[in-house]
């Protein structure tokens, strides 16, 4: 009896090793240890160690900027005077951006980005948008050429703003001076405006809207999928295609971010199910505030640039106030969807009735407020699969 309860013992203690063993290699592999670490991460850490390359080095700037689903949707020609921006439309996120408003104003934020830094190497700049009217794709043409060095205050944030899905600190309010600086960002572009929701009515009234335009897009079977075709579950797939939506980049509790890792990823349905229950619990439950980017034509593609800009200026700004945000635009996402479809505009006018009496239309819902946990970085692209 002893002699088979041992073999039994045994055999358990070789099982549970075997397990652990298993476990220990699917967290290695699915990167629980590696997390912000490889090539793909690498343009953070670098793009300003390396000395400027002529006119590389304002690039290496705007490949950080933020974008829609981190799709990247963008490509960059330089020459000895010039860097033309290109729309990638091959990195479109499909029926979630049917108009392609998002990878615009993801050109914007991409622009703005190479501003600041060709301005803190030494370059005065003069832009042409559009200046291939036969093409949309070729976006904007930035012509350089030496001046003095002008350094912004918001250079040095560039490699720190992240996008910051986490929870924010309910206890602490923004004040209304503190919004009205970040808004006074855009003073460069009196066509664009920042609406606020600050107050708590304003910001439930935003918020259900937001949760409801979330359950009409897991509705939406197409716009679920297309949505779901950019989260990298992968450790091996987010280092080969560096882009897309991580899971440490839901800024998750370290235990279950590597629960979710090692265990088979969800299936679409409980997939769509956690991010309803991230956005009602967590996004819209703690933000201190709502703000909306406005601009006269939410269809404009210059327009859609120039809210770009001012977004990630904006996003800039509060990364070097400490302030986190993130941006919402399930509704945006729903309106536009409404019109592809031809069908019932519930958030088009949900959209119209909140900013009726400012005159203008909404192109970016985002939320910000202070952090309680750190935003990381998302994959990039390098530099020369960025160039043509």
């Amino acid at each position: 009896m002893k002699q088979a309860r041992r073999r039994v013992l045994k055999l358990a203690g070789a099982v549970a090793a075997t397990a652990a063993g298993v476990l220990a290699w699917r967290a290695t592999d699915q990167g629980v240890f590696s997390a912000g670490s490889g090539a793909a991460y690498e343009p953070w850490k670098q793009w300003d160690i390396r000395p400027p390359e002529g006119l590389l080095h304002p690039v290496y700037a705007a490949i950080l900027a933020a974008n829609p689903h981190n799709s990247q949707p963008w490509m960059f020609k330089v020459t000895e005077q010039t860097i033309d921006i290109y729309a990638d439309t091959r990195r479109n996120i499909g029926a979630i951006d049917p108009q392609l408003r998002e990878m615009y104003i993801g050109i914007g934020c991409a622009l703005e980005n190479l501003m600041i830094a060709a301005a803190h190497d030494g370059y005065a700049t003069t832009l042409t948008f559009l200046p291939d009217r036969a093409n949309p794709a070729h976006a904007v043409q930035v012509r350089l050429m030496r001046a003095n060095p002008v350094t912004s205050d918001l250079y040095a944030a560039i490699p720190r703003r992240h996008t910051n899905r986490g929870a924010y600190d309910i206890s602490r309010a923004l004040s209304a001076e503190m919004l009205q600086q970040l808004a006074a960002r855009g003073a460069e572009f009196p066509e664009v405006k920042v609406l606020w929701f600050a107050t708590q009515e304003e910001r439930k009234r935003v918020g259900d809207l937001i949760v409801a335009a979330t359950e009409a897009i897991i509705a939406d079977r197409q716009q679920s999928a297309d949505s779901a075709k950019w989260f990298r579950t992968s450790w091996q797939q987010l280092q080969t295609q560096r882009d897309g939506i991580t899971l440490d980049a839901q800024s998750l509790p370290p235990f279950i971010n590597a629960a979710a890792k090692i265990l088979p990823a969800l299936d679409q349905q409980s997939a769509d199910d956690a991010w309803l229950r991230a956005t009602r619990e967590r996004h819209v439950a703690t933000a201190a505030a709502f703000g909306f980017i406005l601009v006269p034509d939410e269809r404009n593609n210059i327009m859609r640039m120039l809210g770009g800009r001012l977004w990630q200026r904006l996003h800039l700004a509060a990364t070097s106030q400490g302030l986190a945000a993130q941006p919402l635009n399930q509704i945006c996402e729903r309106a536009d969807r409404e019109q592809q479809l031809g069908i019932e505009p519930r958030f088009g006018d949900a959209l119209h009735a909140l900013t009726a009496d400012v005159g203008l239309r909404v192109l970016m819902p985002f939320r910000i407020g202070y952090p309680t946990v750190s935003a990381p970085p998302s994959p990039r692209r390098d530099l020369k699969s960025v160039l043509v």
